[in-house]
């Protein structure tokens, strides 16, 4: 991805890491809490086989719309 656009996810990620803040479920391997920025970049590399910097520039708008879904169903 280019960097312009790499830029604008990671703000978005942040974004979403904001919103889940304190939002996730407890999980017994985080005893102290979940890192809800760690949860959004690992969801994406789990559906996309790759990190967000990795994809392709075309892959902008299916990120944003799952950004989106996560927030919306956090797990």
């Amino acid at each position: 991805m280019n960097p312009e656009n790499t830029k604008k996810l990671w703000s978005e990620i942040l974004k979403v890491g904001d919103f889940l803040k304190n939002k996730l479920p407890d999980h017994p391997n985080h005893p102290k809490g979940r890192n809800s920025y760690a949860h959004v970049a690992l969801e994406i590399k789990n559906k996309f086989d790759m990190s967000y910097k990795d994809l392709p520039d075309d892959q902008y708008d299916s990120v944003l719309n799952f950004l989106n879904y996560i927030k919306k169903n956090p797990n």
